[in-house]
């Protein structure tokens, strides 16, 4: 083999290695940002949750002046940047959105308060009677796809505490059975949020405060249905307002169609 040879084939060997080596040196800094604070950031504080004052982390913290978004750490801790007058919302599945104005740059804390679906005068005839215990069930039905294997944690904790990189995870997010997996843990998050709308944007809901029946009220309730995010994150005041709200919409459309005058056949 000739010297040129050689070279050119140490060079084949060493550039899939070098690749592979800038990636986990990447994601390395990436889970390292997942578990500590980030060196740099004027504005730090910590987030609880309001009841239990227990930690919460994935955190999303979005700045609505800079469009700016962070996550906190495992241990609940942020540090970004931010000037006095800032809007941060501070964001996480299952639980009421927070927003605050940063008025001082002192260490602070946000708590956040956990989802409580309300629900009045309805009789519920399935068995499981909340979207989460639905959830619960269907992911023990599919606990295949919850799996360590088809769903482990891409950054997971090493021995002496630091983060580290889980192989598994990025094989398992680019493998056709882990992309199957995905989809079906998709699919069943999206059924739970519809889950979630259903049970408080109900017929026996929504018919008390409308007074709508029959055929009326579903054509209502499907023309107006909300998204997740309202459902989860109004209050009771003003989940109702938005009903009515869109009441009068409707009622204001349906009057307009309706009085529209036929035109007569030319002769």
């Amino acid at each position: 083999m000739t010297r040129h040879s050689k070279e050119h084939g140490l060079q084949m060997i060493m550039k899939p290695a070098l690749l592979l080596f800038f990636v986990l040196k990447c994601l390395s800094g990436f889970a390292q940002d997942k578990t500590t604070l980030p060196p740099t950031g004027n504005f730090e504080g910590i987030v609880l949750e309001t009841d239990t004052k227990d930690r919460l982390a994935h955190v999303i913290i979005q700045n609505l002046n800079t469009r700016r978004t962070w996550y906190n750490t495992l241990k609940g801790e942020f540090r970004i940047d931010a000037q006095l007058g800032d809007k941060l919302v501070f964001t996480k599945e299952d639980f009421h959105a927070d927003t605050l104005i940063v008025t001082s740059l002192s260490s602070t804390i946000v708590y956040m308060k956990r989802n409580a679906i309300m629900l009045h005068e309805v009789t519920i005839l399935d068995s499981l009677h909340t979207p989460f215990q639905k959830l619960a069930a269907v992911k023990k039905e599919y606990s295949k796809v919850y799996s360590p294997r088809l769903n482990p944690d891409a950054f997971s904790t090493v021995p002496g505490g630091g983060a580290g990189i889980n192989l598994d995870a990025i094989w398992a997010s680019v493998s056709r059975e882990g992309k199957d997996a995905a989809r079906v843990r998709d699919d069943i998050q999206e059924d739970y949020m519809q889950n979630v709308i259903d049970y408080r944007f109900n017929k026996s809901y929504v018919g008390n405060i409308t007074r709508l029946k029959g055929e009326e009220l579903s054509d209502f309730m499907k023309k107006y249905r909300p998204s997740y995010y309202l459902v989860t994150n109004y209050t009771e005041y003003e989940f109702i307002n938005y009903v009515k709200t869109s009441l009068r919409r409707y009622l204001r459309n349906r009057k307009a169609l309706s009085q529209q005058p036929l035109k007569k056949p030319q002769s």
